[in-house]
């Protein structure tokens, strides 16, 4: 990528968000062992990532697995803590089990605590949803969150970028959430900023441009975006390495936070329970070793965002 087209397409980026962005993460439902956290095991994450990346937001990808949402409520309002929860519309089963949770749970007591709700994970990426229908399930469960609770939902950068979710941005949401891995991009480590902020850029001007302004957009995040350390699998070119972890974290990560994006890290803790997945090519991948701290929430590198 030309250094030049990157700096025209993230002019219009740099004169629409403020400065400094948030810096959440991504955190899952279960201990190493596999099994399911209880509310003290949220509190002892929350206070692992305010003490070593002075982070006070977390998000997730369902409310009633594990009983997410009944145990990491309470632990956020004691932490001083907000979440955003998830809600899996690709299955009625799912969909029922995670509105129920978030009518039983995140009731008024906890709307400080509950910052958004994000319906759906990459469904247009899959396909799984046409922009209007996924829009529909968006609106069905904003209209049993309490007043104040914001609901949109995440998807792959180049699905904003390329308008299939152009429905979903007119139809007024309250948040949107594109999902950027120069990773995931087969990008080695030397180029992985530039394709990450270039992703980034794409997803956002295009959202700003279709909701008729940066403020009339609704409030936007880079959703997941991180690199696997050392014992993860290798994409091509780019490789799993808690070296180029660091260096992702503290050019990329940072780096559109002093930008003024909003940014979700994937992930804050290791998941060894985890199984290889299988991709297309037959090959499995260790999904293991995302996290910012191993499963012992200890920092696998300083994760303070210097100066710049």
């Amino acid at each position: 990528m030309r250094l030049t087209s990157l700096v025209a397409v993230t002019a219009t980026l740099i004169t629409a968000v403020s400065a400094g962005g948030r810096l959440g993460f991504s955190l899952g439902t279960k201990k190493p062992d596999g099994s399911c956290k209880t509310q003290q095991d949220y509190e002892d994450d929350f206070d692992a990532i305010k003490t070593n990346a002075n982070s006070t937001l977390v998000r997730g990808y369902s409310a009633s697995d594990c009983n997410v949402a009944q145990n990491i409520l309470p632990a956020a309002k004691a932490k001083g803590v907000q979440v955003m929860l998830g809600v899996w519309p690709d299955t009625d089963e799912s969909f029922n089990a995670d509105k129920e949770a978030l009518q039983k749970y995140a009731t008024e007591e906890f709307a400080k605590q509950l910052y958004g709700v994000t319906v759906g994970s990459e469904c247009l990426y899959r396909g799984n949803f046409t922009g209007e229908q996924l829009l529909d399930k968006i609106n069905e469960v904003k209209r049993i969150l309490p007043k104040g609770v914001k609901c949109g939902t995440a998807d792959s950068w180049n699905k904003w970028a390329d308008g299939t979710g152009d429905a979903i941005v007119k139809g007024g949401v309250d948040l949107i959430l594109a999902n950027g891995f120069a990773y995931w991009q087969a990008t080695p480590i030397a180029n992985a900023s530039a394709t990450y902020f270039y992703d980034m850029a794409s997803a956002i001007a295009h959202i700003q441009t279709v909701a008729g302004g940066p403020e009339k957009a609704p409030e936007i995040y880079n959703g997941e975006t991180g690199w696997p350390t050392t014992g993860g699998s290798s994409y091509g070119p780019a490789q799993a390495s808690t070296d180029d972890a660091e260096i992702y974290y503290s050019q990329s990560i940072c780096g559109m936070l002093t930008w003024g994006v909003n940014v979700f890290m994937f992930e804050a803790i290791d998941e060894p329970w985890k199984p290889d997945s299988v991709g297309q090519n037959g090959q499995s991948a260790d999904e293991k070793h995302w996290g910012a701290m191993g499963a012992d929430r200890k920092p696998k590198f300083d994760l303070s965002c210097k100066p710049v």
